[in-house]
């Protein structure tokens, strides 16, 4: 029996208004936060004393509002379907947990901790590449829908790959960057990262499943979708919010070395063109259909920036470097996945020539 790849799943998400203008809106956060920072600094200092257990609980609701609608989207029944397009699959696990956070180490400490370390805050360098390491440990999760939408990618598997990263990313995100921080000779405070991956991993797509299941069982796919679209906007404002916050702690900073963000951002460009190309390659080499390469290339590729911030935040500090190569990943992350997905739809003709030859 095949699959129909022209099946797709009630909603085929479409880039919104919001998603399209990202970096638009990341850039006047930093106007924004950086001023705010200087104006009313006291704000920022209370915010940052309002913790408990090592754990920022104004920023904590505020990324709880980022994650969980977007772990809601996702169907964990799903993973029923893994098996359809195995070769896919396993392209993407490959690049999502054996290569990408591996490259973005390897690329942070070469650019970071040595070709860029004398236009650098010495004392910042090793929560730079920590931040760099944090964005690329955990796969993107809900953006791969639209990207994949845009690419014309197959949804069954782009659903059931994204279902499986999530369950993956419970169990392997505190060992891996756990490891890849030491291998940095970063110190892990081990205490604070479980709990990040208890409070913004574990306890969200649980609380978003169970949520999933409950909208399904008593209004089924329209009562998930009225609830979407009205917790949305909510997530999009707490992002910003938050991206506010951490550029008010980073003012200073970033009017004194300016070109920090350039800096960042290069190594996140290298490794993005990289993870993408090399899941693309390994697709054509292994004879799987477009439809599925496409959207491997860009799973293999994308990050899960609000985790990333959240972990960032919670390791390392507001106004810690760590955060702030995160949140350059959510600056350069619409526009590089855009070239992405320009490139694969570009080159269509090219991989379907020698895949069936």
């Amino acid at each position: 029996m095949t699959t129909d790849i022209h099946a797709a799943p009630a909603a085929r998400p479409a880039m919104g208004l919001f998603e399209r203008y990202l970096s638009v809106w990341v850039a006047l956060c930093i106007v924004a936060g950086i001023a705010l920072g200087h104006l009313v600094p006291g704000v920022f200092q209370a915010i940052a004393t309002a913790e408990v257990a090592k754990v920022n609980l104004p920023v904590a609701v505020l990324i709880w509002l980022m994650i969980v609608p977007m772990l809601l989207k996702i169907d964990l029944g799903a993973l029923g379907r893994v098996g359809e397009h195995w070769r896919g699959v396993g392209v993407t696990l490959f690049i999502n947990w054996a290569v990408k956070p591996f490259s973005m180490a390897l690329l942070g400490t070469l650019f970071i901790g040595n070709l860029f370390a004398p236009l650098l805050p010495q004392d910042q360098i090793s929560s730079y590449i920590a931040g760099l390491i944090l964005l690329a440990a955990a796969p993107c999760t809900a953006m791969v829908f639209v990207w994949s939408n845009l690419c014309e990618g197959e949804p069954h598997y782009t659903l059931s790959q994204v279902a499986l990263n999530d369950i993956i990313m419970v169990f392997a995100f505190a060992p891996l960057v756990g490891l890849l921080l030491g291998v940095a000779s970063i110190t892990v405070p081990w205490d604070t990262l479980l709990l990040s991956v208890l409070l913004y991993i574990v306890i969200p797509v649980v609380a978003a499943q169970l949520w999933r299941r409950s909208l399904l069982a008593t209004g089924g796919e329209a009562a998930l979708k009225r609830v979407l679209d009205l917790i949305q906007p909510v997530s999009l404002l707490a992002l910003l919010t938050t991206l506010v916050l951490l550029f008010g702690f980073q003012g200073e900073q970033i009017l004194a070395q300016p070109l920090v963000i350039l800096l960042l951002a290069l190594p996140i460009l290298i490794q993005v063109y990289f993870n993408a190309g090399l899941a693309y390659w390994l697709s054509r080499r292994f004879g799987v259909a477009w439809c599925v390469a496409a959207p491997a290339a860009l799973i293999g590729a994308s990050n899960f920036f609000e985790l990333a911030v959240a972990a960032a935040i919670s390791l390392f500090g507001l106004g810690s470097g760590a955060a702030l190569a995160t949140v350059v990943g959510v600056l350069v992350e619409v526009p590089v996945m855009l070239s992405v997905v320009k490139i694969v739809k570009a080159t269509k003709p090219w991989y379907e020539g020698r895949t069936h030859a």
